[in-house]
């Protein structure tokens, strides 16, 4: 039954390992997405300056421009990070279907090895019965 213990062992290794993973990736969008709505709220307060104040209307295009390209960067960031924890996620729950199976094989072979256990004790136990009979 080591080897068994040494499989599941390692496939639970895996499984921590892609959770890690997983949550990292999903940290890292969790920032990405925060800073896109930040993003978003600079664009409106600098929205509301333009309106108020005619000096900070000549530099609003400008803004503006600056504003979509970044916008537009961090949106292509978060939807590569996005495919990014799917593919995660996949791996996680192939990993984590692996460690069950390991799991069942190790039970299925205790399970085994209980029933020849109990076997070779009913035998035993035959025999004594046996010799005990015939005087032994």
């Amino acid at each position: 039954m080591k080897w068994a213990n040494s499989l599941i062992r390692i496939a639970n290794h895996e499984v921590e390992t892609l959770q890690k993973r997983l949550l990292e990736i999903v940290e890292r969008r969790t920032v990405m997405e925060m800073r896109l709505a930040s993003l978003h709220a600079e664009a409106e307060a600098e929205e509301r300056r333009a309106n108020t104040d005619a000096n900070a209307g000549w530099y609003h295009v400008g803004f503006q421009q600056g504003w979509r390209i970044r916008r537009e960067q961090l949106m292509a960031q978060i939807a590569e990070t996005q495919v990014e924890e799917a593919g995660a996620r996949d791996a996680l729950s192939r990993a984590f279907e692996e460690l069950k199976k390991f799991e069942h094989v190790a039970e299925v072979a205790r399970l085994e090895e209980n029933r020849e256990a109990g076997r070779r004790e009913n035998a035993a136990m035959d025999e004594m019965g046996l010799r005990k009979a015939q005087g032994y």
